[in-house]
């Protein structure tokens, strides 16, 4: 059955930050480590309504995040809301669950209020409502993003250990979309799907021999998400087509695969091994792990042209 990929993951199991921190590369200084953005700038900030007032985002893909809200004082009866909103591709936005500060008022302004971002999301902004009366306050959010000349080099090896692994694995890690072009029907009542952690199946397309499309109704299947291996289970008294079908991909099925979103989803045995791998490609700089040969084969294998 051949495959092709759809949608690739939008984060790695490993962070840039796990990454660094497993082969000990890390700032010679407290102040190096952390990476400050004013969202909001500190100020004297007018009202403002339903959070009309729109904080600058920032990329926090592979750090651990921290929102602070500096609340100065409010203005007589002036209230601040905040809250934080997430997104994967810094345009559109939406609210993160418990992304919402306590309202400061005031009789509990002047006082410094922090949120921990634990989405999954790769940007992140604030929005503040000021009502009543003008308020003073800031929010930034401060990641502990260690800047290295190495970075963009260790980000490339994440993702090389990531797909080694999962080749070797023959399964997929994090939330992916691939689409499956099977030959033809089973005979039985049952389509396996590749790569494990079947998550869910968006469509069965089929042509025939005319290239007429047709779509096998979502009523007439079931989709088994649970074993190794995923499943597309005809439901009784059902049966797959018998037409003629094209001698080309005549089925496409699009379907998403892996753990979870986050890297938090992947077994830490298989981070772990991610792990190792990205601190021998980092020390070695070049195949000289064990059974390397292995190695540049797993990794050339999307990319090999194989002779009949």
């Amino acid at each position: 059955m051949n495959t092709a990929i759809v949608t690739a993951p939008t984060v790695e199991p490993v962070s840039l930050t796990e990454a660094k921190e497993h082969i000990r590369i890390d700032s010679t200084s407290f102040e190096d480590s952390m990476t400050p953005v004013q969202s909001i700038a500190p100020g004297a900030h007018v009202i403002a309504a339903a959070y009309s007032l729109v904080g600058a985002s920032t990329d926090i893909l592979g750090t651990v995040a921290v929102v602070t809200l500096n609340a100065g004082t409010n203005g007589t009866s002036g209230t601040v809301d905040v809250k934080i909103q997430e997104s994967d591709d810094d345009t559109t936005f939406n609210d993160w669950t418990d992304g919402a500060f306590t309202q400061v008022t005031t009789s509990n302004d002047s006082t410094v209020y922090e949120k921990t971002y634990t989405g999954v999301k790769r940007y992140i902004k604030v929005l503040a409502t000021v009502a009543v009366a003008t308020c003073d306050f800031g929010v930034t959010i401060i990641s502990n993003a260690t800047t290295t000349a190495e970075d963009t080099y260790i980000s490339t090896l994440i993702t090389v250990a990531r797909k080694y692994v999962e080749t070797v694995c023959s399964r997929k890690l994090i939330t992916q979309t691939w689409n499956a072009y099977p030959d033809d029907f089973p005979y039985g009542g049952a389509l396996e799907l590749p790569y494990g952690s079947l998550q869910s199946v968006t469509s069965i397309t089929y042509y025939d021999v005319d290239d007429t499309e047709a779509t096998i109704s979502s009523d007439d299947y079931y989709v088994e998400t649970v074993g190794v291996k995923g499943r597309i289970v005809l439901k009784d008294g059902n049966s797959w087509p018998s037409v003629s079908l094209r001698p080309s991909t005549p089925i496409i099925i699009p379907f998403v695969c892996g753990y979870g979103d986050a890297g938090s989803d992947v077994p830490e045995e298989i981070k772990n091994v991610i792990k190792m791998l990205i601190h021998d490609l980092y020390e070695t700089r070049s195949t000289e792990i064990d059974g390397n040969q292995d190695w540049i084969n797993v990794l050339l294998t999307d990319y090999r042209m194989r002779t009949f």
